[in-house]
């Protein structure tokens, strides 16, 4: 009766959040809160940290000394950004999953193995996991390139390094969304 409906609704339950927590994190939120959470923060410290070398002139000695600071400053910056990113993605997903499971299993009761295995069964390792580290290589090139370039045209002025940051944060956040609008468009509809 009630109580083998209640046992069957804990199982769906586990069915349902397994597989629904895991396709969000590694399709969306886990490459796009994580690179939100990078552009502010590494993308805003790039941003910064080149518009102070350019502020103090240690760009200009730089180009005295016969040593090219796009490729001495700049490039390394924005290959970090860019190899960063999918980790910060991949730890983003897996603190996610396990705090589902720790939500789920551990507070609500919900079965172990039920929770698990929905999770192995419906998720596919090229369409979730592959797909999101994808977006995150782009979201990456895209905001360490917004960062980069902002720090080294901002004004040589403190304010000119803030006002470089701050368009840093925005228009990364904005060019994420846009960005993930487009990748989900093209790799997640059939």
């Amino acid at each position: 009766g009630l109580q083998g409906y209640t046992q069957l609704a804990k199982f769906k339950s586990a069915d349902v959040l397994g597989y629904m927590v895991a396709a969000a994190l590694l399709r969306e939120l886990g490459p796009v809160l994580a690179a939100i959470l990078f552009a502010s923060s590494a993308g805003g410290a790039m941003t910064s940290e080149i518009g102070l070398m350019k502020t103090t002139e240690q760009l200009e000695a730089m180009n005295v000394m016969a040593v090219d600071p796009v490729s001495r400053v700049v490039v390394p910056r924005f290959w970090a950004g860019v190899i960063s990113m999918p980790l910060l993605a991949s730890i983003f997903n897996v603190a996610g999953v396990y705090g589902a499971y720790l939500i789920g299993v551990q507070y609500f009761g919900m079965d172990n193995g039920i929770f698990w295995s929905q999770m192995q069964t419906n998720m596919d390792f090229h369409y979730d996991v592959v797909n999101g580290l994808i977006k995150s290589v782009a979201f990456g090139v895209v905001v360490s390139l917004i960062a980069v370039y902002q720090g080294f045209h901002a004004q040589p002025t403190s304010e000119g390094i803030l006002r470089a940051n701050t368009r840093t944060v925005v228009s990364s956040a904005l060019t994420i969304l846009a960005v993930d609008f487009i990748l989900t468009a093209l790799m997640f509809t059939e």
